[in-house]
């Protein structure tokens, strides 16, 4: 095997690695806004997330990690579609905040 071809493979499967990384870091943020709507007693819409922004960041340790922020859809009343935020730095949830929203009784 020429050193050509043993690169293209490095990088076939640096590039599938990102994605399945990528793949775990979506679950654990579409969980963290799932999680959130539950506990404010709302409905997660569309039981999914979506990918709004990517870049890099500092960890509480000093490293740089990728910062990565989702968004999701929820309504207290089944009428209006609120919107959410899940930021991911690395694999731990930063922060998710929701739109306001009334509270029902």
């Amino acid at each position: 095997m020429d050193t050509g071809s043993l690169l293209l493979l490095m990088g076939i499967g640096a590039l599938a690695a990102y994605w399945l990384h990528s793949l775990r870091i979506l679950e654990l943020a579409r969980a963290a806004g799932k999680h959130a709507c539950e506990q404010a007693r709302v409905q997660f819409l569309d039981d999914t997330v979506a990918s709004t922004r990517l870049g890099l960041a500092r960890d509480r340790h000093g490293r740089r990690s990728l910062r990565r922020t989702y968004r999701f859809e929820f309504t207290e009343t089944g009428n209006t579609r609120r919107e959410g935020k899940v930021v991911m730095l690395g694999e731990r949830v930063e922060a998710v905040t929701m739109e306001p929203y009334e509270m029902l009784e």
